[in-house]
């Protein structure tokens, strides 16, 4: 099973950067679009002195690898050079053999942005890396304080800001925007799903008699939850339930129907693990 398990994490990282090469020889190098990270350093470098993109990200991560070990010990592990390694590797030997799928770089962008978010979300759901800037930002954090998520906004802007200067064009700088905000967004769906729950907090008076009716009308799983509140100082349960999209209007229902000035709070919940929803495997 532990077996299995490694087999499937190397597996999923394999396509994930073959699907992110894939983006980045299809949509965005050949269009200029330089959507942060080292691949958009590389990009940058391979229109301005012809070096291939593959080897230069490669040259670049091998060091930043070295220097995050030195600096925030061995915690990334073989999957990060695993990941860079194929994912450089991936974007030299297929450039030659793919197609350019179009020229508009609004379309490349979108395209782009979508595709490669796909695939890092791959390599991310599955314990991977592809190195980058997101050990440039962990380096700098460990050095200087800064939130890794701070460093990395700031690497990524910094090369996007540089393609547009290299490049003498403000609007590739705006592209390049546009492609990493969609490729963020992609990876966090990738990795989290979409949203297919909903997280019910019910705070009723008759949380006794909501929670009965859940679990008898609806068969969800109910948990009382202990709350106080700051202005009366009085204590009270809180209901709190995680139910399909679908369920939504029956438990408003539900509550309504037994108390009708119940305050309830509905999130989106991106993933559910357990009983009456998807198991992880």
């Amino acid at each position: 099973m532990v077996k299995w398990k490694w087999l499937r994490d190397y597996l999923g990282i394999v396509v994930g950067t073959v699907i992110t090469a894939l983006a980045l020889n299809m949509f965005l190098i050949p269009n200029k679009v330089a959507a942060g990270g080292t691949s958009g350093l590389a990009t940058v470098l391979h229109h301005t002195f012809g070096l291939p993109v593959g080897m230069t990200m490669l040259a670049m991560d091998v060091p930043m690898f070295i220097l995050s070990v030195k600096i925030l010990g061995a915690r990334f592990g073989v999957n990060t050079l695993l990941g860079a390694a194929i994912l450089s590797a991936t974007i030299d030997l297929s450039a030659p053999f793919l197609p350019v799928l179009t020229h508009d770089l609004l379309l490349s962008s979108l395209y782009g942005g979508v595709v490669s978010g796909v695939g890092m979300g791959i390599v991310f759901k599955f314990k991977g890396t592809t190195a980058g800037t997101d050990l440039a930002a962990a380096i700098i954090n460990k050095l200087t304080g800064i939130s890794v998520g701070q460093a990395l906004l700031g690497v990524d802007c910094f090369v996007i800001a540089l393609a547009g200067i290299v490049f003498g064009s403000a609007e590739l700088s705006l592209y390049g925007l546009i492609s990493l905000f969609i490729t963020t967004h992609i990876i966090d769906l990738v990795q989290e799903g979409a949203s297919a729950a909903k997280a019910f907090f019910i705070m009723s008076d008759s949380s006794d008699a909501v929670a009965e009716a859940i679990l008898s009308e609806l068969g969800r799983g109910v948990t009382f939850l202990p709350g106080r509140g700051a202005y009366t100082q009085l204590e009270r349960e809180v209901v709190f339930c995680v139910v399909n999209t679908r369920e939504v209007s029956y438990v408003k229902e539900i509550v309504y129907r037994i108390d009708r000035q119940a305050f309830v709070i509905v999130a989106d919940a991106h993933e559910v693990l357990g009983e009456g929803f998807k198991t992880e495997r």
